[in-house]
């Protein structure tokens, strides 16, 4: 601004600054920029870019999954300078290459204590409706499965419980709303049977179900207004896409901004493997990709 003044007064710098009461120190500071900055910004507005419903706090925890050591302070800095926010509205994009009892107010204390379902509802390009179950288990955020389907009915919902129940364990406790599919008598009776007790939360209150509530929402906003589904298959792929990228990569902000079952990646140290095993040196080694929970 002073260097401004000067042009337009024809004035010396010294004297523009003696005016304004500004140290002139202050201009003939230059600016230090990072050496890293180029590549920071750059890798910001790519995943700015990629996961356009995340603020820079959730871009911050990404940069740090991918190595960078920056906190939200500067990261924030440049995405104002940058021009970056999260639009309130997204047009939805079309993908043309894959054409072919009571409620009872229980706050989960560990896995598998309260798993929570519900279902959320759109459309296929032709009109006809998509419907889709979703879990989660309320202490980990993990979603556990997420059926799509035309038409899901109460005998949908025992198979998914029951493969459920098998692969991942019997909660103490499920929560729904009053649904049809997930009062009917058939359920209610299966998982009396099984010990699991069930909550059902007040009719027109679904903010009793806030977990649930809550993960749907974020399925709305990050993938349904944003994707345009043209056939079943294709809403089937890209919906279980996302719902490993929630599990594994999305940083979650009740979680410290990491993922609710982050990949892991198990390394072996061959030293200690022939100890126990003498053939282990001459066979190469394996790394085992798993998905675990933050908490057990």
């Amino acid at each position: 601004m002073v260097n401004h003044v000067c042009k337009q007064l024809s004035v010396s710098q010294r004297r523009a600054c003696k005016v304004l009461h500004q140290p002139r120190s202050t201009q003939r500071r230059q600016p230090y920029v990072p050496s890293d900055e180029t590549r920071l910004v750059a890798d910001m507005i790519a995943l700015a870019s990629e996961y356009g419903r995340y603020g820079y706090r959730r871009i911050t925890a990404l940069l740090r999954t991918d190595g960078w050591h920056v906190n939200h302070k500067r990261i924030e800095r440049l995405w104002r300078r940058e021009g970056l926010k999260v639009p309130k509205k997204q047009p939805k994009r079309g993908r043309l290459w894959l054409n072919d009892g009571s409620c009872i107010r229980l706050r989960p204390q560990y896995k598998n204590h309260v798993w929570a379902y519900d279902f959320v509802h759109t459309r296929t390009h032709d009109g006809r409706p998509v419907r889709m179950l979703t879990v989660v288990d309320e202490h980990t955020r993990e979603c556990l499965a997420i059926d799509t389907a035309r038409r899901l009915t109460s005998e949908d919902v025992l198979e998914r419980l029951a493969w459920l129940f098998v692969t991942r364990g019997v909660p103490d406790f499920i929560r729904s709303d009053n649904g049809s599919e997930f009062t009917a008598t058939t359920v209610r009776t299966w998982l009396k049977k099984v010990s699991v007790q069930t909550l059902y939360i007040e009719p027109g209150s679904p903010w009793e179900n806030g977990y649930v509530e809550s993960f749907n929402g974020k399925l709305k906003d990050e993938l349904i207004d944003r994707e345009i589904f043209y056939t079943l298959f294709e809403a089937k792929v890209l919906i279980e896409r996302w719902r490993v990228h929630y599990n594994q990569v999305r940083p979650h902000s009740s979680l410290g901004y990491r993922p609710p079952a982050p990949e892991t990646i198990a390394m072996v140290d061959p030293r200690r493997a022939a100890l126990r095993d003498p053939g282990a040196s001459l066979r190469p080694p394996q790394e085992t990709n798993q998905s675990s929970s933050l908490f057990h």
